[in-house]
């Protein structure tokens, strides 16, 4: 996988404070920051999924044991 550069506008105490605590976990400012930011997806990610399957439940709330689903979708 190849890289590419992201240039990130950001005022000198924010950038001290984003590499201050980098620094603290071992971490060089770029990966901070793509960690950051490809947790934070996942997180929005994740909470999409969960509304999806609370808004099923509440229209449904039967369940199903792990061999009936199994079941179902194998």
């Amino acid at each position: 996988m190849g890289t590419t550069t992201v240039t990130l506008r950001l005022a000198e105490s924010e950038k001290q404070v984003i590499a201050d605590y980098a620094k603290t976990f071992g971490m060089s400012v770029s990966e901070f920051v793509r960690t950051t930011a490809l947790s934070r997806i996942e997180d929005e990610l994740d909470l999409v999924a969960w509304d999806d399957a609370k808004r099923e439940f509440d229209a449904d709330p039967r369940t199903l044991t792990a061999d009936e689903i199994a079941a179902k979708y194998l």
